[in-house]
């Protein structure tokens, strides 16, 4: 079954006349691209964090060498593929793409042929798979399927791709390289940062922050939270205009310039793009990194420069990252982060947030309740707020990686027939020999819930309730209400949220 629809792509993101220079720009891409292989771009000598693990670096290789004309690669669930509009090869997410450049080509043939009658490619169906294609400028890039997921559901999952490649060279950038040559190998920019994107298609199938479009803050008593966010609002320097605090994943505080709230807010798509950097890049644990980050959604043409170092050493859990609008400013995140962690031992805060944990499941006292995603959405001054979840530690009957995959399977499901474009709704029940489900939309809040396969839909709205009243209970622990702000950037930085910034 093929699937197209007529006219352009529609713009999802903001766009701007005022870009970097090329110089600039591919200095900057250049820079990235050190650090992605594993260069530190400026340390300090004496920082102690060790290095991780470099398994997940081997399995990423060996994914990338696998032989494409065997059974096991043509039965991956899922195969995402990036090329250019000249059909050069970018990325595969399994196998090596020279191996793939004939069945690109092949790609690229057909989306040249949709464009030749006027219309372009969205999807094709067959009986096991679902091919969906995104094109965004010259870059063209295609899910092939055999997940339950929707039409939507995939193409999302294709934009953040897209984004991510942009957070690390700028969409002024890549447009500017392909109008001087149509058939430049985008790959030579991109080299080392493929253990990137697919760090980022791991986290996908399995964290639910990409399905709602928030983000997880890590549950923290308010008085250990306040106390943290006073700290970081405390350290700001001049034309800081984001500090983060993170702990495995999960965001403990925020605190920003108001400038970032009037002009821009900060989406999450950019914070998990930020989250997945750190996570699949293994010079980030090994001392305090400055690098140009692009935010594709807030603006898709300038860089951020982040300052990121580990609070913890030689754990590295706990990592704090200041975005500046300043690229001389090194030494200026280096002292906040000093300040910063004088104030945490004085505090002895970084030991809340070490014992902080995700919610149990059973805490909520729903004997038949299993696991379940909420998201507030009355929350104060909505319109300036970073969207947030809540969701406990995933449990047995969903232990194993596979197992997990298969409930956020039944999530997603139930997230795009919620939110369906033909037929919304707004309570769903669903049942599987395994489990229960109960999808609840509502002008306050959304909800994702699981329960024991023998649970009626009267019995889960009542289990629904309670769970209800015991988020309203501990919702100043779960979520960040009232994230602090400052201000300190000086008028001339305004430029950077005008889309000037150079």
């Amino acid at each position: 079954m093929f699937k197209g629809e007529n006219g352009g792509n529609g713009g999802l993101l903001p766009e701007n006349t005022d870009t970097p220079s090329p110089t600039d720009t591919l200095q900057e891409s250049s820079d990235f691209t050190a650090l992605l292989v594993g260069e530190e771009l400026m340390s300090n000598e004496n920082s102690s964090c060790i290095p991780a693990d470099c398994s997940a670096v081997s399995q990423s290789q060996s994914s990338h060498n696998e032989d494409v004309m065997t059974d096991s690669w043509r039965s991956h669930r899922k195969h995402v593929f990036v090329l250019s509009e000249a059909g050069k090869p970018i990325y595969s997410r399994y196998g090596s793409e020279e191996a793939l450049s004939s069945v690109m080509g092949v790609m690229m043939a057909l989306v040249s042929f949709v464009q030749a009658g006027g219309n372009n490619i969205q999807s094709i169906y067959s009986d096991e798979r679902r091919i969906v294609f995104m094109q965004k400028g010259p870059l063209v890039f295609v899910s092939v399927s055999k997940s339950r997921q929707s039409e939507l559901q995939l193409r999302a999952e294709l934009l953040h791709i897209y984004h991510q490649i942009v957070s690390m060279l700028t969409q002024a950038s890549i447009h500017r390289i392909f109008q001087r040559r149509k058939n430049y190998d985008l790959r030579r920019l991109l080299l080392g940062s493929e253990k990137v994107l697919d760090t980022l298609l791991d986290v996908i199938e399995s964290e639910a922050g990409f399905l709602l479009s928030a983000v997880q803050c890590l549950p923290l008593a308010p008085s250990s939270r306040d106390t943290i966010n006073q700290i970081l609002q405390r350290a700001v320097t001049t034309n800081l205009v984001l500090t983060l605090l993170l702990s495995s994943g999960q965001l403990v505080s925020i605190v920003q310039e108001k400038m970032v709230i009037e002009d821009a807010r900060l989406k999450p798509s950019d914070l998990h793009l930020l989250l997945n950097l750190i996570r699949a890049s293994l010079a980030f644990q090994t001392g305090e990194i400055w690098t140009p980050i692009c935010l594709p959604r807030f603006n898709p043409d300038c860089y951020f420069y982040t300052y990121v170092a580990y609070l913890d050493p030689p754990e590295c859990t706990v990592c704090l990252v200041l975005l500046s609008t300043d690229k001389k400013a090194f030494y200026a995140g280096a002292e906040c982060r000093r300040r910063i962690e004088e104030a945490v031992r004085t505090n002895n805060a970084l030991q809340s947030v070490s014992k902080a944990q995700l919610c149990q499941v059973g805490q909520v006292g729903v004997a038949e309740l299993r696991h379940f995603l909420y998201m507030p959405l009355d929350v104060p001054d909505h319109h300036s707020q970073l969207p947030q979840f809540t969701s406990p530690e995933v449990e047995a009957p969903y232990s194993t990686e596979e197992q997990r995959i298969y409930l956020m399977d039944l999530y997603r499901h139930l997230h795009s027939r919620i939110h369906s474009s033909t037929r919304p709704l707004k309570l769903l029940y669903h049942s599987t020999h395994r489990e229960t489900l109960l999808a609840w939309a509502t002008s306050k809040f959304e909800m994702y819930a699981c329960f024991s396969p023998l649970v009626t839909k009267s019995s889960a709205i009542g289990a629904v309730t309670k769970l209800l009243r015991w988020i309203k209970k501990e919702e100043d622990c779960l979520f960040i209400r009232s994230p602090p702000k400052y201000s300190t950037t000086p008028q001339a930085a305004r430029s950077f949220f005008n889309g000037s910034f150079v």
